[in-house]
């Protein structure tokens, strides 16, 4: 059994490794754009099937977005971002469950010893991923404050040099925390999604037929869970970001 806290590189462009985490997000993202482009080409007045499940999964998150803001057009801006961080998460997280990922690939000598080396790996199981994702949303998070507010404004809630000591201090406070977002979304993403594929490993080894069946399950829905946490705290930290000081 082995249990390595890095994703392996399976091969190298043009100088840059590519490894087995990105090469399941890369699936994943080119899944979700074929999806979408085919269910944009079969749109039709009156909805078929599989047009109905998607609007009504849509329409769902949308009014999921509008309760917490408590703003419909509000939900319908930040909908296209927040949406995506959910699909994008979500998708990566039930394919790092799916049968083959981490237990299809080839063997390679490493230090002497012979080590298996997956194709595919679960991409939120990347620290590397989950930081990329956590900066994505913390800059959308000051672009939009900062569309809203103007970028003066939008930077006066963290440097405020007229308005006393006490608000400096809580300015440089502010700043802080939304740096520590970024470590807070990325390893509490990495964190629960790593701890299920090691959990999933270990159960496999011990009991391969049956036992696992529980822990799949349990596992997609974790994904789901942490994907929609994911979404809904970029969420409510846009919806802070944009808010308007009363004076």
């Amino acid at each position: 059994m082995e249990i390595s806290i890095k994703p392996e590189i399976i091969t190298y462009l043009f100088g840059i490794p590519v490894t087995n985490s990105l090469i399941l997000s890369l699936l994943t993202t080119v899944a979700v754009a074929i999806g979408g482009i085919t269910i944009v080409s079969l749109l039709r007045s009156i909805p078929r099937k599989l047009q109905s499940i998607v609007e009504v999964v849509l329409e769902t998150l949308l009014d999921f977005m509008e309760g917490v803001l408590g703003n419909r057009e509000q939900a319908k801006k930040f909908f296209p971002l927040v949406a995506s961080f959910f699909i994008f998460i979500l998708m990566n997280n039930w394919l790092g469950v799916l049968p083959g990922t981490g237990s299809i690939g080839f063997y390679e000598m490493h230090e002497g010893e012979e080590v298996f080396v997956p194709f595919f790996r679960s991409a939120n199981s990347d620290l590397n991923t989950t930081l990329a994702l956590a900066f994505i949303s913390l800059a959308a998070i000051q672009i939009y404050g900062i569309k809203k507010l103007g970028f003066l404004k939008h930077i006066s809630k963290f440097f405020s040099f007229n308005k006393g000591p006490l608000q400096f201090f809580v300015g440089m406070l502010e700043l802080i925390a939304e740096f520590a977002k970024i470590l807070s979304f990325s390893f509490r993403l990495f964190g629960n999604m790593f701890a299920g594929e090691v959990l999933l490993l270990i159960i496999m080894t011990l009991v391969p037929i049956f036992a696992p069946l529980p822990f799949f399950m349990m596992e997609f829905f974790v994904g789901f869970i942490q994907a929609l946490v994911f979404a809904m705290l970029t969420l409510i930290f846009l919806k802070i970001a944009t808010d308007v000081p009363s004076h």
